[in-house]
């Protein structure tokens, strides 16, 4: 049995802590690995680390500090299909999928080799006699990100890498469903050269994360997940004094305009409703047809292609996707399934019950599909985090903007049209944070920012761009005088 460790001050280690969790590969249902579960001695060996290795490499400067995530940036490269196979085993989305995760994350990391550039400060010449003023952006020192199952590399790689590059220390807790990558990754920045303690990888439960939260060395928490766990930890730490941001549930939505191009239109939502079983905070779950007509043809066509849709192992070429991450996981789906019977949804395309050939056991569960979805049902308003879409039907694209925007969540949504001017009252008029104009999952690049609104973001800045490094720096302003005698 695989064994998972944490890894503290460059080292793996088990830890002193007795608890211990089991990591499941999806696709068969066995466990394959155990993890340990720490707590507060844990932590406060990451910290110690953290805390003497962070000045030394703040005093590095930008430059050097860059040069040791670019190389950290090739050796990722180097073992991507390692990697991606490790990931896929823990979380059950298919290898390309896998890849996907961990390129993603490659963007952010390289964005932020332009670290030097980036954390350039402002200088203001002769604001008075003799006076100059100039800002200079500094790190906080050490801080903390607490991770989801989902995306077991490219969320961490979204914090550690602008965090690190800002010059501070970094202490990761990932999702214990998903948890080697994580030390993988902090294996191979400390062979890019980063110090002993500047990258320290915790495994634990909700103990690690409240002791996370109530540590006075740490300045900053970087988290995503559910709602109400965001909501939690930003309540939490923010009043223990900690800069905050955590990125909470999404319920996405997509319009199509009866003048869309439905064949490109219900290919995209395809993708983004089922792809990696719908466990993404940017898939889109929810359909609004705009038009009877745009919905019947939208539900003929959508029936049709789930129908082609192959549910199979992550490293089965021909699936469209994989398991879900947990058997627990896959019955909190199916209850939402059961809800949205009972509430009176018409349940179009039932994908309980799959059984995949050979992997009897595994977490799997075929795509779904609801019609006549009113808004104020309950398995509407909730987040289902699985490969369910749900169709509601409104008659003008205000209803649907309406619509979309009263939703608590306010994470993305996408318009499919080929009006320009009803793509701009789209982008203009949506209350969500993201929002696609014929794309399907519109995350934004590394250069620009991550982030929704309402309940699906609880903080001020953004994940990646620019908005990491305000979030992961104090800003301070000199004022300086120098008179012209010697």
């Amino acid at each position: 049995m695989r064994q998972v460790f944490h890894y503290i001050d460059g080292r793996q280690m088990l830890g002193s802590s007795p608890g211990r969790g089991e990591v499941f590969d999806p696709a068969t249902g066995q466990v394959q690995a155990h993890v340990p579960l720490g707590g507060a001695p844990e932590l406060q060996s990451a910290v110690h680390a953290a805390l003497a290795a962070q000045p030394g490499w703040a005093a590095v400067g930008a430059q050097r500090r860059s040069q040791v995530l670019f190389r950290f940036k090739g050796l990722i490269e180097q073992h991507l299909g390692r990697l991606a196979r490790l990931l896929s085993s823990e979380h059950g989305k298919l290898l390309a999928d896998a890849r996907g995760d961990i390129q993603r994350g490659l963007e952010v990391i390289d964005f932020i080799c332009g670290a030097p550039q980036l954390l350039k400060g402002e200088y203001s010449s002769g604001v008075g006699p003799g006076i100059d003023v100039w800002s200079m952006l500094q790190p906080l020192g050490v801080v903390a990100g607490i991770t989801p199952f989902n995306f077991p590399a490219m969320i961490p790689l979204w914090m550690l890498g602008p965090a690190i590059a800002a010059g501070n220390a970094f202490i990761l807790k990932p999702s214990e469903r998903t948890p080697s990558v994580a030390v993988e990754l902090a294996a191979l920045l400390r062979e890019a050269g980063a110090p002993q303690g500047i990258l320290n990888v915790l495994h634990g439960d909700r103990e690690m994360v409240e002791a996370i939260l109530a540590e006075p060395a740490i300045q900053a928490v970087s988290f995503v997940g559910s709602s109400d766990v965001a909501q939690h930890i930003y309540v939490t730490a923010a009043a223990a004094g900690k800069r905050v941001q955590a990125m909470g549930g999404a319920k996405n939505h997509a319009l199509v305009l009866p003048d869309a191009d439905l064949d490109q239109a219900v290919d995209a939502i395809i993708g983004a409703a089922f792809g990696s079983a719908g466990e993404r905070c940017m898939a889109l779950p929810v359909l609004v047809a705009v038009g009877e007509t745009t919905a019947i043809d939208l539900r003929q066509r959508l029936i049709t292609a789930i129908q082609r849709l192959r549910v199979g192992a992550p490293e089965d070429p021909d699936a469209d996707y994989g398991p879900v991450v947990s058997a627990a996981h896959r019955q909190r789906i199916e209850r939402h399934i059961a809800m949205g019977i009972a509430e009176g949804a018409e349940l179009v395309v039932d994908g309980r019950g799959l059984i995949v050939p050979g992997l009897e056991h595994g977490f799997f569960l075929g795509p779904t599909l609801f019609d006549h979805v009113r808004a104020g049902m309950r398995s509407y308003q909730e987040e289902i985090f699985g490969p369910v879409l749900q169709m509601l039907r409104v008659d003008t694209l205000e209803q649907g903007i309406t619509l979309a925007s009263a939703h608590p969540f306010g994470n993305g949504a996408a318009l499919f049209t080929r009006s320009g001017a009803a793509a701009r009252c789209f982008a203009e008029q949506m209350q969500v944070g993201m929002v696609g104009i014929n794309v399907p999952i519109p995350v934004p690049v590394a250069h620009h920012g991550f982030g929704g609104w309402k309940r699906s973001a609880f903080g001020d800045l953004n994940q990646y761009g620019t908005d990491s490094l305000r979030f992961f720096t104090r800003t301070k302003i000199v004022t300086q005088r120098w008179s012209g005698r010697d």
